[in-house]
């Protein structure tokens, strides 16, 4: 618009005016803005209009009534100070939609005001006959107002607040100036630009502080009178360099919350790879110090409500003594009596001297499960970002707590019942040997199908039992347990074996819940001689390896029969052997044969070919080189149980 007015001796203070009005509307009103610029040869107008309701008397009444000291315009008048200043005519306009600001900046009046002065348009006009400043130019006002920092610096903090304060010091004629910044991160007030000499403590010192948000705190120093129009300018160079300031204030605790976010990703991480209880507690220490604080304490309660100290660390080892003698420490006063407070009233809580910091409760599920004390920093004390983060530390690790916890218990009640399932130790019996290896899957959270037996038959013979249900977990233990209570009874109660088998399979069909059975029962006595004869029956079950003491290949035996449990009617031949003096029978469940290898399977012929070689070797030897070379054929976890149970002939 000036271009094509031919106006462009108008275009600083055309351009500081509107900027101003802008800037008005926006931190004022806070709502969209309507810019109207009309020029002619005589000059130019511009109208700056909001959409707020309510008067604009509030930034007008310090400019229309406004004293000789401009110190004593209003705080929000001081951007229509320049307005009146420099604009020929301005004033204001109501809508029914609105406000508005409008000022008038005539050719006439720029010629009057050039012939006036002949300061350069970037310089200070020179001083007056009472020696103070005269009011700068327009050029120079919007040069400052202007300035911004670099963009594509990495830190262009430093380099915006030394353009803008050399600038405002030229303006003013300050000897000296300085721009102090203090970004509460314990290094105190840092010397963020100087200019010229150190300002000199006196009258003649103005001071103006930034208008900046905790923790950041500043000021602005410069060595000169507070004239007409230093203070004002002062201030307005405080408020330009406040505004970035809160900028990167903003950008450094983005930048820290997501440091944060991160962090606790890390410790969730952590956390949840561990379900020991007393190594999560170990790691908890570890994860705090001397991120969140130079010492950390967990204390977890015990069923009678007392706190024990389950671990804890200090940035400086050592301190540990003296950090392990204050916990312990009773008293009204103490340490001790904080983190029981804490622990009762499930609020955080402040540790006095001398171990100063916070005791946060450890709560999962509703359960209180004890503190998390954590101490203060030697140079600074925890914000309020960092005691969330701590309160988040402290919830996450309850609850790893709480997981660990409820992980052993459900181990300690898999292992309980999964013993109960299996025998306490096989028999010795003089001339048979018997031994057996259980390997199960699921790291002893799981109870499995698998089972073996060694039970006394009432014509004096031993029956062996091996056995896997289908399914893992509390139902297939529960038919686990019923099968073997079943062969227990009706065994004890001397029925043979075909009728044990008959029976049990009725008894699975109506109360086995869909689970089926595989058996492998083996009825073993004394024969002729030192030999043993065995009645070997297979309801479904992988047949066992018969390894000869006196040579000859490793061979499978027996005759396989139906699974119990799937049908009304099952089939059970019976097939009749001897075991001469150091004979194995060696029984297995699938968990052995279908080890897997990626795609590969142990096999039973595999399993065949790794028991030939341990002929003559006693049970005991047997089961546990079977055991050790089907664990080592993959490296991953089993994902079945694994049982062997090995029937030797020990006669001499």
């Amino acid at each position: 618009m000036l271009a094509e007015a031919n106006l462009d001796e108008l275009l600083n203070e055309a351009l500081l005016l509107t900027t101003e009005l802008s800037t008005n509307a926006v931190e004022h009103a806070r709502t969209e803005l309507d810019i109207e610029v009309t020029a002619d040869q005589a000059g130019l107008t511009v109208t700056v209009s909001d959409f707020a309701a309510g008067p604009v008397d509030e930034l007008t009444v310090g400019v229309r009534n406004r004293a000789t000291d401009i110190a004593e315009v209003a705080e929000r008048g001081r951007g229509l100070l320049l307005v009146d200043h420099f604009a020929s005519r301005w004033g204001t306009t109501y809508l029914r939609t609105g406000k508005g600001v409008w000022f008038r900046l005539d050719r006439s009046d720029r010629q009057e005001m050039a012939s006036a002065t002949s300061a350069p348009p970037m310089s200070v006009d020179p001083p007056d006959s009472a020696g103070q400043s005269a009011v700068p130019s327009a050029g120079a006002m919007n040069v400052l107002m202007q300035t911004t920092p670099d963009p594509y610096a990495e830190d262009p903090l430093p380099d915006f607040a030394a353009g803008l304060l050399n600038r405002v010091a030229e303006m003013v004629g300050a000897a000296g100036g300085v721009v102090r910044l203090d970004r509460g991160d314990g290094q105190g007030a840092q010397i963020l630009a100087r200019y010229g000499r150190q300002p000199r403590a006196g009258n003649d010192l103005l001071r103006v502080p930034l208008a900046v948000h905790r923790p950041y705190t500043g000021e602005l120093e410069l060595d000169a009178a507070p004239t007409a129009y230093a203070q004002p300018l002062a201030v307005l160079t405080a408020e330009r360099l406040s505004l970035h300031l809160e900028n990167d204030r903003l950008r450094r605790a983005d930048v820290r919350r997501q440091a944060w976010l991160t962090f606790l990703a890390e410790a969730s991480e952590l956390l949840a790879q561990s379900l020991d209880v007393e190594l999560t507690m170990a790691l908890i220490p570890q994860l705090v110090v001397p991120r969140l604080g130079q010492w950390c304490a967990v204390h977890t309660t015990d069923e009678w409500g007392r706190l024990r100290l389950a671990a804890a660390s200090h940035a400086d080892e050592s301190m540990l003594p003296q950090l392990h003698a204050t916990l312990r420490e009773a008293g009204p006063d103490s340490v001790q009596a904080r983190l029981r407070e804490a622990s009762r009233n499930g609020t955080r809580t402040a540790l006095g001297g001398p171990m100063e910091g916070f005791a946060v409760p450890l709560i999962a599920r509703g359960q209180r499960l004890g503190t998390l004390a954590v101490g203060r920093h030697q140079r600074h004390r925890q914000d309020p970002d960092e005691i969330a983060v701590l309160e988040d530390v402290a919830r996450r690790s309850a609850l790893a707590i709480e997981n660990a916890r409820i992980h052993a218990e459900r181990r300690r009640v898999a292992q309980t019942l999964q013993q109960s399932l299996l025998p306490p130790v096989l028999p010795v019996v003089e001339g048979i040997g018997f031994a057996a290896e259980y390997v199960p899957t699921g790291g002893d959270v799981d109870v499995g199908g698998d089972f073996y037996d060694v039970v006394p038959l009432p014509d004096g013979r031993w029956l062996v039992v091996i056995g896997d249900v289908s399914g893992k977990g509390v139902q297939a233990a529960a038919v686990t347990g019923l099968v073997r209570d079943v062969i227990r009874v009706l065994a004890g109660d001397g029925k043979p074996l075909p009728e044990v088998l008959s029976r049990l399979n009725e008894t699975l069909v109506e109360r086995g819940a869909g689970r089926y059975c595989t058996l492998a029962l083996a009825a073993v006595g004394p024969g002729e001689g030192n030999r043993l004869d065995v009645g070997l029956h297979l309801a479904g079950h992988d047949r066992p390896v018969l390894l000869r003491s006196g040579g000859g290949p490793a061979a499978f035996v027996g005759t396989g029969g139906t699974a119990l449990g799937l049908l009304d009617a099952i089939t059970s031949p019976t097939e009749q052997f001897t075991l001469d003096p150091g004979d194995c029978l060696v029984f297995y469940t699938d968990g052995v044969t279908e080890r897997r290898r990626g795609r590969e399977l142990f096999g039973t012929a595999r399993l065949r070919d790794a028991a030939a070689p341990l002929a003559g070797f006693s049970a005991d030897v047997v089961a546990a080189r079977l055991r050790s070379t089907a664990i080592n054929f993959s490296v991953e976890e089993p994902r079945d149980d694994i049982a062997i149970l090995v029937l030797r002939n020990d006669a001499v």
